[in-house]
């Protein structure tokens, strides 16, 4: 879908930013940039959008060579996230989300029913399309930006470290969100960041670059295992190289069975199948197994007293994750959030397992130690089942 053949970027006469870079990128890939200042990986991101020229070399969209299109069009045709934003003061969030529609004269109503709907996808209240950007947390005007980049139907997404001055928790779940945009949407969504942590997360493929060469580009599992060179290992750290580690392995190795209960059930089953499991928190579904929220013991003291139904005393601001998750990632949740139960669900938000802090605790207890104590039994004679 995307090609670069031969790029590179030459300042000043001599200085190569980019130097000679060739990759193919597939439609619906999350790609991320990665490497120290002044690696190249910004240059590379911002010609693919003619903000800034090559030297040499051709990039081409769907085989089309971008430097024969007009770089406006192009714009319009490729969503752009940056980390200042970039939201207009003067302009509501309607207007703010709709700024290249009206660029490409939809029609009022079109513009309304997109704003509507991107703004449910990122979990924002409706009447927020009125207010203006001053009005919201660094955190909503930042899923705002990254709503507005999809607003025009754009193939292709480029991201220039947009979560870089946001707090760890606001970053975390801005993380979260994006993921599942690119994967619900199948945008091309390409990332530029020096987070080595954030680029396993979110990337299907990383591109790792230093001094404007691409030293090497492949799967975050394929870097952890294999690290090209040393550069590449230095830049990774020992603390993430894996050599099949169990710290690699997805939710769906560890997590344990949840113990639901249906939305329709009343508060006195609630206590009763929490009593019997011997548990203070018990997640709400649908008769189809979807997630709906959970509740706890505060929430069962509450609604009791109050003869509340469940349906409206469940909390359905619940924190989740997909089965094919990275454990890693839920462990980084859950020491970043304090959280102890994560819901695992499926593509369909079907309930199909539980991460906790305690059975996260057992694993990294296993790999950190347990292979330890068999050493050191091993060392003393004691033979092992």
């Amino acid at each position: 879908m995307l090609s670069f053949k031969n790029i590179s970027k030459t300042y000043g006469g001599s200085k190569k930013a980019v130097d000679n870079i060739s990759l193919d990128i597939n439609e619906g890939e999350f790609i991320a940039f990665i490497g120290t200042s002044g690696s190249g990986k910004t240059t590379a991101l911002r010609m693919i959008n003619r903000m800034i020229e090559p030297t040499s070399g051709t990039i081409t969209i769907n085989g089309e060579d971008i430097s024969k299109k007009n770089p406006v069009e192009l714009r319009r045709g490729i969503g752009y996230v940056i980390q200042q934003i970039g939201l207009l003061p003067h302009m509501t969030i309607k207007e703010n989300i709709t700024l290249v529609p009206r660029l490409l004269k939809w029609s009022d109503e079109d513009k309304d029913e997109k704003a509507r709907e991107l703004i449910k996808l990122v979990d924002l209240p409706e009447e927020y399309l009125d207010r203006y950007p001053s009005e919201l947390s660094g955190g909503q005007q930042q899923r705002i930006g990254v709503v507005r980049a999809l607003a025009a139907e754009q193939n292709i997404i480029l991201m220039d470290e947009p979560f870089g001055a946001l707090d760890p928790i606001t970053r975390d779940t801005l993380q979260d969100l994006v993921k599942e945009l690119q994967k619900k949407l199948g945008k091309t969504f390409i990332f530029v960041t020096h987070d080595m942590d954030e680029a396993i997360k979110l990337a299907d493929r990383i591109v790792i670059m230093s001094h404007g060469k691409v030293i090497q580009f492949d799967t975050p599992d394929e870097i952890l295992r294999n690290p090209a060179n040393d550069f590449v290992r230095d830049f990774i750290g020992e603390g993430r190289l894996i050599q099949d580690r169990p710290n690699m392995r997805t939710v769906q190795d560890a997590m344990i069975q949840p113990v639901s209960i249906t939305v329709d059930k009343s508060i006195n089953d609630c206590i009763a199948l929490m009593r019997e499991k011997r548990i203070d928190t018990i997640f709400v579904t649908d008769h189809n197994n979807k997630l709906l929220g959970f509740v706890d013991i505060e929430d069962i003291n509450e609604g009791y007293r109050k003869g509340m139904d469940l349906i409206d005393l469940m909390n359905r601001d619940v924190y989740r994750i997909g089965v094919d998750s990275k454990l890693q990632d839920s462990v980084r949740t859950i020491l970043k959030r304090n959280i102890r139960n994560i819901p695992v669900i499926d593509d369909n938000n079907k309930l199909i397992g539980l991460i906790t802090r305690s059975n996260l605790v057992d694993i990294v207890y296993d790999t950190i130690w347990g292979e330890q104590e068999v050493n050191e039994s091993n060392s003393v004679g004691v033979e092992q089942p």
